[in-house]
């Protein structure tokens, strides 16, 4: 009911300004996303193979960098 009451200007800034807002979000949230994997595969593999091999690091990180290449090229 609130929108009813708002001119369509204001409506329509809003919306530009979320657009504008919501890629550096979702740049924010998958560079912290790429920090904690890092982080994890470089404390895994000073582990050793005893707990996880190199082929489930790399494709760790291949799931990762896709999931980041996916997220920058949405839009």
């Amino acid at each position: 009911m609130d929108d009813v009451s708002r001119p369509a200007s204001s409506v329509l800034a809003e919306d530009a300004l979320l657009g504008l807002l919501l890629p550096i979000w979702q740049l924010v949230i998958g560079a912290f996303v790429l920090f904690a994997v890092l982080v994890s595969i470089r404390r895994l593999a000073q582990r050793g193979p005893s707990r996880m091999s190199t082929a489930l690091l790399i494709t760790a990180a291949a799931i990762a960098g896709f999931a980041l290449v996916g997220v920058l090229l949405q839009g």
